[in-house]
């Protein structure tokens, strides 16, 4: 019988002690683990095939942690690879612009390895959650077509490139039209109980994704804005 293949985790930092640290408790989990020390190490590395998952450190030399981000979910290859940001910036400005720019979640250092391993392994199975599955489960109506096996989304015929995080929303949206939910309520149902993030992590993901799936996102039909509580899907403004 074949041996599932390990998980592989490419870790971006320019600090060789964290690197040795966090490959250490990675690595006792069951991951492979590739390094790099800079934005240019990062970009080489992923020539040779895309991991499962980024680490990914804000303040690198060179191309620094937001901009690689930034590239990576502008790469069809890499579009949809899970990024963990790891920042020494506490400041909600550079968290939320690491979410701007993709990113799935964030660690801030001083960090506990079991806590990143957590967060590893919360990321990785909303990455990974049917991998043995066999159903061809869609949603479509009107212009929209979402896979939820194969992770697609098609609107107007056109396929769209969403990270994993906006993916799950709209997942989460078309599975559940008209409710409204507010922002603790998707935090749990979308992010998970396990990931501690913040309420306006929310608001960031919504803001991208409706950039994606929307005619005029400054005027929104699909994903709508309930005054006072947070968010509702709106399928009607698909059409049938």
């Amino acid at each position: 019988m074949a041996m599932e293949p390990k998980p592989t985790v490419l870790v971006v930092e320019d600090e060789k002690d964290i690197r040795e640290l966090v490959r250490f408790h990675l690595e006792q989990e069951g991951y492979l683990v590739r390094e790099a020390d800079s934005g240019e190490a990062a970009t080489a590395q992923l020539q040779s095939g895309a991991p499962d998952l980024v680490l990914l450190d804000i303040m690198l030399p060179g191309t620094d942690g937001l901009m690689l981000c930034r590239r990576l979910r502008a790469q069809a290859a890499t579009a949809a690879v899970p990024i963990i940001m790891l920042t020494a910036k506490a400041a909600e400005v550079d968290r939320v612009l690491g979410l701007e720019m993709g990113a799935d979640d964030y660690v801030t250092k001083p960090f506990s390895p079991r806590e990143l391993v957590a967060r590893v392994k919360a990321v990785m199975r909303r990455a990974r959650p049917n991998d043995t599955g066999v159903s061809l489960e869609t949603y479509e109506r009107g212009r929209l077509r979402v896979d939820f096996d194969s992770y697609e989304v098609f609107l107007g015929g056109q396929r769209l490139t969403l990270s994993l995080l906006e993916f799950e929303l709209l997942k989460f949206f078309v599975r559940n039209p008209y409710k409204a939910y507010d922002r603790l309520q998707l935090l749990d149902l979308v992010w998970g109980q396990e990931v501690h993030v913040e309420p306006r992590t929310v608001d960031v993901h919504v803001r991208r994704l409706r950039k994606q799936i929307e005619r005029n996102d400054a005027v929104p039909e699909l994903i709508l804005t309930v005054r006072g509580v947070g968010y509702k899907f709106n399928p009607d403004a698909l059409g049938q």
